[in-house]
């Protein structure tokens, strides 16, 4: 009888993953081909913070570990890569917005105290670049990030392809 129960024992290899909120069913759905089982989740109850933790396991004896080892780094960089293109969308046109509207507000603190210091000339002159400041950083906003779109789609797509081949591969390996 114990003979019995010696052969029925799996022994398991647990492993919790913290990934942005809109990559968890890639996340979920990918590391099923590395044999793992997703256990559950939980997200994060900071606010502000957009992530969730996945906890999974898997038999500690699967076959072909290394190499679906192997695959799976391949998986996280890959995903690690996505999530960071995905960033870089909006990081680059921010900031330049963010700048922007920053050189017009001093213009218009310039423009307030012109004006306090009874030069009202000068006080309009530094007005019209503080009123631009303002208008123009959404829309150099916009521009800036429908270019980095366009030019990082491509890349995120190359990756997604990266992973759908990974994927296909360990799940062959799990087949054996």
């Amino acid at each position: 009888m114990e003979e019995s129960n010696k052969n029925n024992f799996v022994g398991y290899e647990y492993r919790d993953v913290t990934v942005a909120r809109d990559m968890e069913s890639i996340w979920a759905d990918s590391y099923a081909n590395f044999g793992w089982l997703l256990e559950g989740t939980s997200s994060s109850d900071i606010p502000g913070i957009n992530t969730v933790n996945l906890k999974f396991k898997r038999n500690r004896k699967i076959r072909n570990k290394i190499e679906l080892t192997r695959l799976q780094r391949q998986f996280e960089s890959c995903a690690r890569q996505i999530e960071n293109l995905e960033k870089s969308k909006n990081i680059g046109a921010s900031a330049f917005a963010y700048g922007f509207g920053i050189l017009g507000t001093a213009f218009m603190a310039l423009s307030v105290f012109s004006h306090i210091g009874g030069m009202l000339p000068l006080s309009i002159i530094f007005a019209i670049p503080g009123f631009l400041g303002w208008i123009l950083p959404y829309f150099c906003y916009v521009k800036i990030r429908n270019k980095k779109i366009e030019k990082v789609t491509p890349l995120i797509d190359e990756q997604y392809d990266i992973i759908y081949n990974t994927c296909e591969k360990a799940n062959r390996l799990l087949e054996k």
